[in-house]
């Protein structure tokens, strides 16, 4: 495992429990590269997505966090600020503009370097099990950095919380990499057809129903 010590602690500590209790599958683990910069492009069924992707992945992953978790005060602040950057995750802020693209600034060194970075291309996680329309960030990013996106397809995560209950289930998790999209932009429409080709490839893995719309908000954890 590379990438930052806590990251590599908590992959072996907790994800080693996680991958006991719930014994998730993984398949396609021959389309991630061993090496060199990509995007991991899934969908998003639920907070538990980037818990599963991260440790069923044997690389370390570049999550966003919200750039408030990197100035929280106080001793609770002090912690999450050294959880948040331990772990190599990148700051995003919500307020959109340029300050929203700063995390695609933070993002494209990573990727060049050689890293991964996880983008769930809908933009919210699905209010209802169903692939929406994805957001074209995705491909941009992949331009930008020169890298490749590898489509990921998560089964199972919307499944962990039954209605009304105060903790996780057991159900069945899996998570399927894709082979790599490759990424050429020589026109603006390019950029929306190849997100188009991304939402494809990964309704394929998935076998989800596919809504040619964005989705709306997520208002409740899921």
């Amino acid at each position: 495992m590379d990438g930052p010590f806590l990251y590599a602690l908590a992959h072996r500590t907790v994800g080693g429990y996680l991958r006991s209790r719930w014994r998730p599958t993984v398949a396609g683990l021959d389309n991630l590269p061993e090496r060199g910069g990509a995007i991991l492009a899934a969908n998003h069924l639920s907070v538990a997505d980037q818990v599963f992707l991260g440790i069923l992945t044997p690389r370390h992953i570049a999550f966003w966090a919200k750039a408030e978790y990197f100035r929280a005060v106080g001793a609770a602040g002090y912690l999450t600020r050294h959880v948040v950057t331990g772990m190599g995750a990148i700051p995003v802020d919500r307020g959109g503009g340029r300050a929203a693209l700063t995390a695609f600034d933070a993002a494209t060194p990573i990727l060049r370097a050689g890293g991964l970075v996880a983008i769930f291309p809908e933009g919210t996680r699905s209010p209802d099990g169903r692939l929406y329309r994805g957001r074209t960030g995705a491909v941009r990013l992949a331009h930008r950095a020169g890298v490749p996106i590898i489509p990921v397809g998560i089964r199972g995560t919307d499944r962990l919380r039954a209605r009304g209950a105060l903790l996780p289930r057991r159900h069945p998790i899996s998570i399927t990499f894709g082979p790599a999209l490759q990424v050429h932009i020589d026109r603006p429409a390019d950029i929306r057809r190849h997100t188009d080709t991304l939402m494809g490839a990964i309704q394929k893995l998935t076998n989800q129903t596919y809504v040619p719309h964005h989705a709306p908000p997520t208002r409740q954890p899921r």
